[in-house]
């Protein structure tokens, strides 16, 4: 089974799943098809973070495949020039993307498919044009401004300087060429020769310090996964520099809560929302790239913060104040799961960051950047400072759920800051509600906004709960677009079959056979 947030996506997983290949090839295959036609959310000019479950064994190998911020980029250089915060179109916003390196190195570990063979489905979609689904078109037409700036993305998504409709067809046959080398080559023909040199000089030309040193050095890592336990059972997360600790966090200071099975209890609402908030402000004051940060894990994990914080919490009023941070809004991703006949489990997870990312795109390869170094604080000492090869925190993060040794799920939750609590509630949901996988996606979302009591909430909860949690002190607003996007496969081990849940609020699906 695999579940993607687009059709081609989970279309061609499916496919390479039927040819022989695993779940790692198939997850591969399918986020270098969802680089081509969803490509608003994620892209070779990406990151990502991926988790594999070989045969279901809670032995679980975690990548961290997000890339690095430039070795001459300083936070003391950007504050002498006068920069205030990363801009989103600035080359200081694009580190070096880490998701081809990801790629290459999960299909030489764990695939069985040479990556020749896995990007073909991506390179044909690239060259022979897919069609606009209706969020993709959704999106596209929401950066419309974004795009018009840079020329190379202009003349590749726009239309007469227009976002086309849903349904029209569209072609990357720069993307293509460059997807073509990777298959290839491998990882040298995106972090060497011509199309490094492309991106090198494009983002120098726009005042960046980015290096061909600096592609060519690329190279994710292998990490061990941290967990936590909710309502006995372990849910793992990846370490920082991603957010995943605080979905756990998150799930910590629940577990000193009992929580009803109405999915729209307020009370249940108000302790989410209240444990949301606490957490992030725990984020941004310590999770950054790990090195230098030694213990952040340990100290956001362990029972005397999550005792403190729940002790924090008023059942009927909003907590105020709330420590102070800087942050900037994290938005755009895509998610998907696998499983193969063997068992095997895939959770991978691929940003571009920003819809579109920076709207910047290298002129001769058509490698779309992203921005998140805007993710980077220019603070002086803050743990997430911008500085040489430093990773800035992240906000993607693939879940995994096991029980009785084995595991059950791989799950997650699109949408930039939303997805540390997209997570916990969707488990929540699941294991405190007991509702089944796709209904515990559907259900009406809420998130409060990092460092404020504005309450983004959809339709439904403002219509039934909006009054209510304003009288609580919470300020509720619609969302500016659709909170998140999810997906999961739930393993039923003892009857041998497969369940899986997609976003209504994505394109996508999950299939299986």
């Amino acid at each position: 089974m695999a579940a993607t947030s687009h059709p081609a996506a989970t279309l061609t997983a499916i496919e390479v799943l039927k040819a022989g290949g695993n779940a790692v090839d198939a997850a591969v295959a399918a986020v270098a098809v969802q680089s081509v036609v969803e490509a608003g959310s994620t892209g070779v000019g990406g990151d990502c973070f991926a988790m594999i479950a070989l045969e279901g064994s809670t032995d679980i190998r975690a990548y961290n495949g997000s890339g690095r911020a430039p070795a001459a980029l300083t936070g003391e250089a950007l504050r002498a020039e006068g920069v205030e915060a990363i801009e989103r179109s600035s080359p200081h916003a694009v580190t070096v993307p880490g998701a081809v390196d990801a790629w290459c190195r999960l299909l030489s570990d764990f695939g069985r498919m040479p990556i020749a063979e896995v990007l073909q489905p991506a390179i044909a979609m690239a060259r022979e044009g897919y069609v606009l689904t209706p969020r993709v078109a959704a999106d596209l037409g929401l950066q419309r401004d974004l795009l018009a700036v840079d020329p190379t993305a202009r003349a590749t998504f726009l239309v007469g300087g227009e976002a086309p409709p849903v349904g029209s067809i569209q072609r990357q046959p720069l993307l293509a060429d460059t997807l073509d080398g990777i298959a290839r080559d491998g990882r040298d023909a995106f972090y060497r020769g011509a199309v490094a040199e492309d991106m090198v000089d494009y983002l120098r030309s726009l005042g960046g310090q980015h290096s061909l040193e600096d592609f060519g050095s690329a190279q994710g890592d292998y990490v061990t996964p941290i967990s936590t336990t909710y309502r006995g059972r372990t849910i793992y997360e990846c370490p920082p520099n991603g957010q995943g600790v605080v979905a756990l966090l998150i799930l910590n200071i629940l577990s000193r809560f009992s929580v009803s099975k109405d999915p729209f209890a307020i009370d249940d609402l108000h302790i989410l929302l209240e444990a949301t908030r606490l957490a992030y402000a725990a984020r941004d004051a310590m999770v950054a790239d790990p090195t230098g940060s030694d213990g952040v894990v340990e100290r956001m994990l362990s029972s005397t913060l999550a005792d403190r914080l729940a002790s924090a919490i008023s059942v009927d009023r909003v907590a105020e104040p709330l420590p102070s941070f800087d942050t900037v809004e994290h938005k755009d991703t895509v998610y998907l799961c696998v499983v193969d006949r063997d068992r095997n489990v895939v959770s991978f997870i691929n940003s571009i960051f920003s819809a579109y990312g920076s709207g910047l795109m290298a002129p001769r390869s058509g490698v779309l950047f992203h921005n998140r170094g805007q993710s980077f604080s220019l603070v002086a000492e803050h743990p997430n400072e911008v500085g040489p090869r430093k990773r800035p925190m992240h906000t993607i993060i693939p879940g995994m759920v096991a029980e009785a040794g084995r595991v059950v799920m791989p799950f997650g939750v699109m949408g930039g800051h939303y997805q540390a609590m997209g997570n916990a509630h969707l488990l929540s949901r699941l294991y405190d509600c007991g509702l089944d996988l796709q209904t515990a996606i559907d259900l009406p979302r809420l998130f409060p906004l990092p460092a404020t009591a504005t309450v983004e909430a959809e339709t439904a909860i403002r219509t039934r709960l909006g009054a209510e949690l304003e009288r609580r002190g919470f300020k509720v607003e619609p969302p500016r677009t659709a909170i998140g996007g999810a997906q999961a496969i739930r393993i039923d081990w003892e009857r041998g079959v497969l369940i899986g849940g997609s976003d209504p609020r994505k394109d996508g699906m999950a299939l299986g056979y």
